[in-house]
């Protein structure tokens, strides 16, 4: 008799757990690749430099984790984690980190979103997209103010723009 409940028990757990794996499958995904990072990092150092300003860059993959870093030999120590904090910020919420900056400023329902870890509502990250896949993000800091930043930053993306199609 226990025997046979403890069967039953088993062919019903079975048949109640069936559904959920005929219907898993694999994901495809996008993701920026080590090249990719370091060609936008470097095209955004450069269109820093040309404005004069020694900045830090990250770049980050879909996922939010740190690909690359570059910090300008005269770059201020905070700025490294600033790039990456706005680069992962661009990356969350899939626009620019000043946009994030503005739609969460005052007292507002996304207000809260400020506090989330690792979130900085300062300009200067900007999407990296392919199409309408966010494959990761860049974060600039260091040039004199947040539309400095997210200018180089734009500039950076535009100067690789054949690469992310």
């Amino acid at each position: 008799m226990f025997v046979q409940l403890k069967l039953t028990f088993v062919v019903a757990a079975i048949v109640a757990l069936a559904p959920l794996g005929a219907g898993a499958q694999i994901l495809t995904e996008r993701n920026i690749s080590l090249q990719l990072a370091l060609n936008v990092a470097q095209a955004a150092m450069a269109a820093c430099k040309a404005d004069g300003f020694d900045v830090s860059v990250a770049v980050v993959d879909r996922a939010g984790d740190l690909k690359v870093l570059l910090r300008a030999d005269t770059a201020n120590p905070h700025n490294a984690d600033l790039a990456r904090r706005k680069a992962y910020t661009s990356r969350t919420f899939k626009v620019p980190s000043m946009e994030v900056a503005k739609r969460t400023n005052g007292p507002t329902d996304l207000s809260g979103q400020r506090f989330l870890v690792d979130i900085i509502p300062l300009g200067g990250g900007v999407p990296i997209n392919i199409g309408n896949d966010t494959i990761g993000a860049l974060g600039i800091s260091g040039s004199p103010n947040q539309e400095g930043d997210e200018k180089c930053a734009n500039a950076a993306l535009a100067s690789v723009a054949n690469s992310l199609k």
